[in-house]
């Protein structure tokens, strides 16, 4: 019995100096942590304010602040690139209000979102090659990439270099158009990669969906604030302006947060912000949260984020109503009853029920309080359909670029995105694929159906693989997002910022729930029998 004794104290007294010795190692990795981090941001300050200055007598103070802005940004970003992601997702629905509030519509200032984004992927690309880990992800992807990546390319050397060298127009920079439009068109792809590195456990996973319903629930928040202030006339809006000035969103009448706006309420035409840019890009905005506050208010297993969920389900609804957006006010609501069919969800009655009977209830009282503004919108969106129905419209542009067809390569990578007619001559084409045709032809057209295919077939495999029910209808809900944007060619969210960005991160999340499954629950890993000697081997796959 005392041996016992003795044994038991000494082992408490092992697990005593462990433990002591494990803090001491974390203090003092802490302590590492914390200079190495005063080291980075001395540099970026210095590095920056040399930039700033260096920049300041030939260009002014307003670009010497974005380059200031931009470069310490960048600095910190390449050193903590996990944190800088972060950072980049919740900065991209305030980037509009943050340009125009504090850089007064500085178009370099739209390049702060970058300066969180490409250094983040520089410095995963360089660790991904140290630990040999796959960059291109899905590696199935990798063929139509390439395609893709060929037809720009050469579309860049043989349209938009021609342009630049032999015909060349008053005003115009062909292959800096070209250099844009090629990032537009592939330049948020690699975060399929980042979101993959980004998100490893279900923890995170979480984290991510319940901060997207965060920012979801504030920027409608601050849109309901702007809807205010304009509706009590702290905002005139555009309402006091004369002839086609009171039909156009214009940034000189902007309010509170965002952008451009419209908003004549006497002529029946009322287009918001929100928090972005212009009115379209808040729609679209909206869309892609009715998918990821449903997902939340569906399938998070706590209590009190599902009723989050639901309401910024709500929110969303709402303003969509109010911000005049005819294609949110018409989706919101149709994604809403797509998911509740292709998740299975509506089957699931214990679920269901409440989540329809509260958001039901909260909608009912909206509408009770505001039944002139809902009829207005109605009657406007009916109007506008009746005068030209999405079909006609699409049918139009399409017309249009076939009749400008210009060879195999089109008319030049950027020559219809609206982020490079700073640069040069450029067409207003507003439908997808339309653009598409017309900038890179038809066998660009073909490659990028073929790529957002082959990754919508990939990202279906991918969740449909999973077992685990709250994945698995995660996967599905930000699937459905994936396949809806992937074929839409009403305007086009996959050339601006969110949607943009959504799009080819949540395709990347979806490619990495079969692992966070494998990781909760590792009786779920296949095993493999040696043939050589009979072992007994698991399956574990590196990121």
């Amino acid at each position: 019995m005392p041996r016992f004794k003795s044994k038991s104290k000494q082992s408490r007294t092992e697990n005593l100096a462990k433990d002591r010795k494990e803090k001491a190692a974390k203090a003092r990795q802490t302590v590492k942590d914390r200079q190495e981090f005063i080291g980075v941001f001395i540099t970026s300050i210095v590095a920056s304010v040399v930039l700033g200055i260096l920049t300041f007598a030939p260009f002014g103070s307003k670009v010497a602040t974005v380059v200031f802005v931009i470069t310490f940004i960048t600095i910190l970003s390449y050193k903590y690139q996990r944190k800088a992601l972060w950072l980049f997702l919740i900065y991209l629905p305030f980037g509009g209000t943050v340009t125009y509030a504090v850089a007064s519509g500085n178009v370099l200032f739209q390049l702060a979102k970058d300066s969180f984004y490409i250094p983040s992927l520089l410095a995963l690309v360089q660790k991904c090659q140290k630990k040999r880990l796959p960059i291109v992800l899905p590696k199935q992807l990798k063929p139509t990439l390439v395609i893709l990546l060929t037809i720009a390319l050469l579309t860049l050397l043989l349209i938009n270099g021609y342009q630049e060298f032999f015909d060349r127009q008053e005003n115009d920079h062909p292959i800096a158009v070209g250099l844009v439009g090629l990032k537009v068109l592939m330049g948020y792809i690699p975060l399929i990669t980042c979101a993959y590195y980004l998100i490893r456990t279900k923890k995170e996973l979480l984290f991510l969906t319940r901060m997207h319903l965060i920012l979801a629930i504030i920027c409608c928040g601050l849109a309901f604030v702007q809807y205010y202030f304009l509706v009590t006339g702290r905002c005139e809006g555009t309402r006091n302006l004369a002839g086609d000035l009171l039909y156009k969103a214009n940034i000189h009448a902007r309010c509170f947060v965002g952008g451009s706006l419209l908003y004549s309420p006497e002529q029946g035409v009322i287009r918001l912000p929100g928090t972005l840019v212009a009115p379209w890009q808040w729609g679209w905005f909206l869309i892609a949260n009715a998918f990821f506050t449903y997902a939340t208010a569906f399938n998070d297993p706590s209590r009190f984020w599902r009723l989050g969920g639901l309401i910024g389900m709500a929110t969303v609804f709402v303003s969509a109503l109010i911000s005049g957006q005819r294609i949110a006010m018409a989706l919101v609501p149709i994604v809403t009853i797509i998911l509740l069919i292709l998740t299975g969800q509506i089957a699931d009655l214990k679920r269901f029920i409440p989540i329809a009977v509260g958001l039901s209830l909260i909608l009912g009282i909206g509408l009770l309080m505001y039944p002139d503004l809902v009829q207005e919108r109605i009657t406007s969106f009916i109007g506008r359909w009746n005068a030209s129905p999405p079909s006609e419209f699409i049918a139009e542009q399409t017309e249009f670029t076939s009749k400008q067809q210009n060879g195999l390569f089109g008319h030049g990578l950027g020559r219809a995105t609206n982020s490079a007619r700073s640069l040069g001559q450029g067409a207003l084409i507003e439908t997808f694929y339309p653009k598409l045709f017309y900038e890179i032809g038809p066998l660009g057209v073909v490659a990028f159906l073929a790529l957002v295919t082959a990754l919508t077939v990939i990202t279906f495999k991918a969740y449909r693989s999973v077992k685990d029910r709250e994945l698995r209808s995660f996967g599905a809900s930000f699937w459905v997002f994936v396949l809806i944007i992937s074929y839409n060619t009403y305007y086009y969210p996959l050339d601006v910022d969110p949607v943009a960005v959504y799009y080819w991160f949540f395709a990347g999340v979806i490619l990495k729930l079969p692992e966070i499954e494998r990781q909760e629950n590792p009786s779920n890993i296949p095993q493999q029998k040696s043939k050589k000697k009979g072992r007994i081997h698991m399956r574990v796959p590196q990121s």
